[in-house]
């Protein structure tokens, strides 16, 4: 990078404080700070749910994987991902949005307490804290992994320098600061891919490389939508999984749908979300697959492919365009998870702890609501500083069988549990499940040698899914006020679609109705 490149991530650094600061007008309350009080309109939303989906770990984790296997790693990822936020459209974003208009909450854990119990909403919301921790340390270390590799400058500096700029960012201007920074990144990265293409395609010939360059022999095997350990059933499996996480199973997710103005809203903000993980993915891959052409990565992992064939073919400038775009989805998706996690340790698990919490004034809400967003912002900071240690391995260790492992056993009682056939699934189906999902994630990954990868991945979620529908039949625990919960959530039209969140009045979703229960 020489002082133009340099320039512009600069450049992209400043605009990003500018637009949290000017976000920090429309916050007046932790409504605002989590939800955007309600008001975010159904393409914002649908641009930041997508944006907020993938990392830096997509330029490096994933580079390696297309380097390697080709289209696979679109086959197996990101198609998933576009057809299992569609399965959601209608099934969960309406659901979500109504925890919002309906039950009044700011955070999508709120819920629990009246559909399970306190038990259970504390259990979900500790395990997905600590889990989250650990995932976003994951992409702190993919992105300064790619600046290491431009720049020269230390892996610890560049997780410094992004978590920083993210932290001023998204703790002053909340969800809104979120979802504008989030559109100026997409069109920052529509630029940088398209630019990626181009060079590409030029290099190889032209246009015509598209349908030609499967014929060479270092892509042999590239056009295979499955290959080595990611089969048809790691496929399968991966469309589960990502069918709760990107619905909200992360809460990140669920975030943007709870933004939008009303359950309809919901539902299309999902729509262009598909719409974009199933088309947008094709032209980013489409370079890293003709990696091996190009460049020979010095990882054994090929994790610097992309970062290697970024800096030989785009000029000065670009590169930089390039390297801001690597930035935006990173900090897109790390904004967001601090964002979640820091509305649900401020109304779900902070006023369990402290008396105080439970009366907080909006200002005092708000605050902490800020200074929690600081704080998982450092701790994952911190992790990130061992993800290549024994414990973690490598990056996308962590992000594939970490992630897509723990996720189910906390996304299923949420996520089953806005839906009328599970009614009869209570507290014990509830952690039941949470408990054994997380035991046979151990059993898999470190319990057991010789696991396969797709074993790993699906073991958890599945024993989660089985235990919870077959202790709700075995040990039903449906009673009128859970139904009622239910009722409001799935009810399609009564008029109370919209709305800000009722951050003050004692319910649903107050903090004065997450006191333990006698």
């Amino acid at each position: 990078m020489n002082s133009l490149d340099w320039a512009v991530l600069i450049g992209y650094f400043g605009v990003m404080v500018a637009i949290g600061l000017w976000s920090h007008k429309r916050i007046d309350d932790v409504g605002d700070f989590f939800t955007a009080g309600g008001r975010m309109p159904w393409w914002l939303s649908g641009i930041s749910h997508h944006m907020s989906g993938y990392s830096a770990v997509m330029f490096t984790g994933y580079a390696g994987i297309a380097y390697t296997y080709g289209v696979t790693s679109y086959v197996t990822w990101s198609f998933p991902i576009a057809v299992g936020i569609a399965i959601g459209a209608r099934l969960f974003a309406p659901r979500l949005n109504r925890l919002r208009s309906r039950l009044r909450v700011a955070s999508p854990l709120e819920y629990l307490k009246n559909r399970y119990d306190l038990r259970t909403q504390q259990a979900l919301a500790w395990s997905g804290v600590l889990l989250k921790i650990v995932d976003v340390g994951a992409k702190w270390a993919a992105i300064a992994t790619l600046l290491s590799v431009f720049t020269g400058i230390s892996l610890n500096q560049g997780i410094l320098i992004t978590g920083v700029v993210t932290g001023v960012y998204c703790t002053v201007g909340g969800l809104w600061a979120d979802a504008l920074t989030e559109l100026g990144q997409f069109v920052i990265q529509f630029l940088a891919g398209i630019a990626m293409l181009v060079a590409v395609l030029a290099e190889l010939g032209g246009l015509s490389a598209l349908w030609t360059v499967w014929d060479r022999p270092e892509l042999q095997g590239h056009a295979e939508p499955t290959a080595g350990p990611y089969t048809m059933t790691f496929l399968l499996a991966y469309l589960f999984i990502k069918t709760f996480e990107y619905n909200g199973g992360m809460w990140n997710q669920a975030q943007r749908y709870m933004a939008t103005p009303s359950a309809r809203e919901a539902t299309r903000s999902a729509w262009l979300s598909a719409a974009l993980w199933l088309v947008w993915p094709l032209v980013l891959f489409f370079p890293m697959w003709c990696a091996p052409l190009l460049v020979t990565p010095e990882k054994a992992d090929a994790s610097d492919a992309y970062a290697l064939m970024t800096g030989e073919l785009l000029p000065h400038g670009l590169l930089g365009l390039v390297v801001v775009g690597f930035f935006s989805h990173t900090m897109a998706m790390c904004s967001s998870d601090a964002n979640a996690i820091a509305a649900v340790f401020t109304r779900d698990i902070a006023p369990v702890l402290s008396k105080a919490a439970r009366g907080w004034s909006h200002r005092a809400a708000l605050l902490a609501a800020r200074w929690s967003t600081v704080a998982f912002l450092a701790l994952s900071m911190g992790i990130a500083t061992q993800v290549d240690s024994p414990a973690f391995k490598d990056i996308i260790t962590v992000v594939i069988k970490w992630v897509a492992g723990l996720m189910g056993p906390i996304a299923i009682p949420f996520m089953l549990g806005l839906l009328r056939p599970f009614r009869r699934s209570g507290p014990t189906a509830a952690l039941v499940s949470w408990a054994a999902g997380l035991f046979a994630f151990w059993l898999t990954n470190y319990g057991l040698d010789g696991v396969e990868l797709q074993i790993q991945i699906v073991s958890p979620v599945a024993t989660s899914l089985v235990l919870f529908v077959l202790l709700g039949h075995l040990k039903p625990e449906d009673t009128p006020e859970r139904d009622a919960v239910l009722d409001r959530i799935n009810t399609e039209a009564d008029g109370s679609d919209t709305g800000r969140p009722d951050t003050g009045t004692p319910g649903a979703g107050s903090p004065a109705a997450a006191q333990p229960r006698g």
